[in-house]
């Protein structure tokens, strides 16, 4: 009874403004070629290197890191972009909760990590999911109802007044980075996540339901001091389950 105390239209008019504003972070990431690295191989294939200026020789060796937008990402299969965004993100969220300030006022009215833990699954999720081909904002909602709330919930699609809503809330969630004249910062996305993790404490409770990790790793949680240690150990292993369950999920036919 206590599991069904939130209706599924609660946590979906949730997930809804979730899912769209940290579309604008990962795409960002993930699509965004602004020195044109992802077709610098095929382009510089017949000019001598001794011909080559330092711009370009920088950029040709940009264009060989693993990372959103080259030719060596290009050439990644699903699962090693997966572990890619797992590592990003996981790292990226340890760093925001580490690092003073960067949550703003926020921070200070949150726990550290549960809130930044359960924005980074979801972002996670949503990243998983576009690297698996799926972009359809109901799909989404499902995939993170049911790894972050064990929930099957009942979508359906959206009236005009839900989505006039959802992007709304959206637009509060992404802040400056969807406005495309602006250039992101590691201030300006790490204070989008806290307000990702903030959306998502409207259902504080259900967030227990996500993966998380071992008893060591509570264990290790509850100490003074090192109890920081053990939440972020905790929240990683919990990152990397969270990324399993998705993949698994992901690789069901539809039906």
């Amino acid at each position: 009874m206590v599991a069904d105390a939130i209706p599924d239209r609660v946590i979906v008019a949730i997930l809804r403004p979730f899912v769209r504003a940290t579309r604008p972070v990962l795409d960002g990431l993930r699509e965004a070629d602004p020195f044109g690295l992802h077709t610098r191989a095929a382009g510089h294939q017949d000019v001598p290197v001794e011909e080559r200026g330092l711009r370009d020789k920088v950029l040709d060796a940009l264009a060989a890191v693993e990372l959103p937008g080259t030719p060596a990402w290009a050439a990644m299969d699903v699962p090693a972009r997966t572990r890619w965004w797992v590592r990003r993100v996981g790292r990226f969220t340890t760093l925001i909760a580490a690092v003073p300030g960067l949550g703003g006022a926020l921070a200070n009215r949150l726990p550290v990590s549960k809130a930044v833990g359960a924005a980074g699954q979801g972002m996670l999720l949503v990243a998983i999911a576009g690297e698996h081909g799926v972009r359809d904002e109901d799909e989404l909602v499902n995939l993170l109802g049911a790894v972050l709330f064990r929930r099957d919930l009942a979508v359906s699609t959206a009236t005009a007044t839900e989505n006039a809503a959802a992007d709304a809330r959206a637009a509060e969630l992404t802040g400056d980075l969807a406005k495309p004249s602006t250039t992101p910062t590691l201030a300006k996305v790490a204070r989008a996540v806290w307000r990702l993790g903030r959306a998502l404490f409207a259902v504080e409770d259900e967030l227990d339901k996500r993966p998380h990790g071992n008893v060591l790793h509570e264990g290790l949680g509850m100490l003074p001091v090192v109890g920081v240690v053990g939440k972020y150990l905790g929240e990683w292993s919990g990152l990397k389950k969270a990324a399993r369950e998705a993949e698994a999920r992901l690789a069901k036919p539809s039906r």
